[in-house]
């Protein structure tokens, strides 16, 4: 995100916009305009994800999110913890400026995600550790018996 207001952060496909041809358009054949014909009638099977401009709210500042609709009540989600922990900066730094608090706001949850995966890569060892002493201890077994 910036900081400029006026700006809108767009997540649309990157095939939104077709390239402007410099060539003159060409004359189409019958059989070009059937495949044309066919070419269109199967583009339009597949319908393009649809877009919508979401306005959120982060610590008081508003930015407008253009979101796959499927996306939104994930988005909405996430700027809810994001706005509560900016907020709880805001109240106990006033003097933080809007970029300062957006900036902590990321670290804070690259913190949490990293602390996330050490813990998931910790509980994978112990997995495999506990694993490796189940099977010592029944390959002794079988072997007293």
């Amino acid at each position: 995100m910036t900081d400029d207001k006026s700006k809108s952060i767009d997540k649309k496909p990157k095939d939104a916009q077709a390239p402007s041809s410099p060539l003159p358009p060409k004359k189409n054949t019958a059989t070009e305009s059937n495949i044309s014909s066919t070419m269109a009638q199967s583009n339009t099977k597949t319908p393009e994800p649809q877009i919508k401009k979401v306005d959120i709210a982060i610590a008081g500042v508003t930015y407008p999110i253009f979101c796959p609709v499927h996306e939104q009540e994930e988005l909405l989600s996430a700027v809810s913890y994001i706005n509560n922990y900016a907020l709880d900066l805001k109240r106990d730094s006033p003097s933080l400026s809007q970029e300062s608090i957006l900036v902590l706001c990321c670290l804070n949850l690259y913190e949490k995600i990293h602390a996330n995966q050490r813990s998931d890569e910790d509980r994978l060892q112990k997995n495999k550790q506990s694993e490796a002493l189940l099977n010592k201890i029944m390959k002794d077994a079988h072997s007293i018996l």
